[in-house]
């Protein structure tokens, strides 16, 4: 192998390890699951539903609903990453509610996300009574940016994730525009869920390109022509489309997720399936 030959391969490795897919093929090296879509499994048994999440060949999982339970966490921060470990999982991200935000509670939320191993915090919806303030999207901003400065000192990324609301106008600006434009993009990346996206009507490739690289993560959800959520692959979203552009999105992370598959595992397992096949 020349000089040449063996600088592309590390370039090619580097991009692969970098954005989560694999360079030749360019499909999903690590497909992962929005623990929100087993939330009854999980409650009922917390272990034996992340094996069979696991068995079925997901890599990561985000978790939902967990760090809402501050300071009384079950199970604990130390076991839960003894049981992801066990199955070979990891948990690059969790959602956490607008409470935890607060300098009350990030510390606490900060320190167990570090034992578990996560490396995003997301938050996935904005208390009402600060939207129903004068300016109240600026407002949740301005806690964003102070949030997302004292969690970045701690090597954790502060994120927010989208519903439909935050592509409906107020007083003439996308709600959704004015957190990109209110936050520090260092202090403040979006996990984008595609699903409610579409639904609102919005095309992700246009912001992939308005806001390259704010985009690290992403919620992987199907609906089909009537407006029902469905598998990833059963719906109408065009996937080969936008994972096309998950370079210039900066996409790290894939969580599939369905809010309320009538079977969690039959639905996940087909999801799983269509993405690793997938290619782009």
């Amino acid at each position: 192998m020349d000089r040449r030959t063996f600088v592309g391969s590390v370039g090619a490795a580097a991009v692969m390890a970098r954005f989560g897919w694999a360079a030749a093929e360019h499909n999903i090296e690590k497909i992962g699951l929005e623990l929100y879509t087993v939330r009854n499994d999980l409650q009922k048994d917390f272990e034996g539903t992340l094996a069979r999440v696991a068995k079925i060949g997901y890599k990561e999982v985000e978790f939902a609903g967990y760090l809402g339970h501050l300071p009384t966490l079950d199970p604990a921060p130390k076991r839960a990453r003894e049981i992801l470990d066990g199955h070979g999982l990891t948990a690059p991200a969790a959602h956490v509610p607008y409470s935890a935000l607060q300098p009350e509670n990030w510390a606490r939320a900060i320190d167990a996300s570090k034992i578990i191993g996560h490396r995003y915090l997301v938050n996935p919806s904005i208390d009402r009574e600060v939207l129903k303030q004068a300016d109240g999207w600026k407002r949740a901003a301005e806690t964003f940016n102070r949030a997302g400065e004292e969690s970045l000192k701690a090597g954790i990324q502060l994120g927010y994730h989208n519903h439909v609301e935050e592509f409906k106008a107020v007083e003439g600006k996308l709600p959704y525009d004015i957190l990109l434009s209110e936050t520090d993009p260092k202090l403040l990346k979006m996990e984008l869920d595609l699903g409610w996206a579409h639904e609102a009507g919005v095309d992700p490739l246009a912001y992939f390109e308005k806001y390259p690289g704010r985009f690290p993560l992403v919620h992987v959800k199907d609906f089909d022509k009537n407006g029902m959520m469905t598998e990833v692959g059963s719906g109408v979203i065009d996937w080969k489309a936008i994972f096309a552009k998950s370079e210039v999105a900066g996409i790290k992370h894939y969580f599939v997720e369905h809010d309320e598959p009538m079977l969690p595992f039959e639905s996940i397992l087909k999801s799983y399936n269509y993405l690793k096949q997938l290619s782009f």
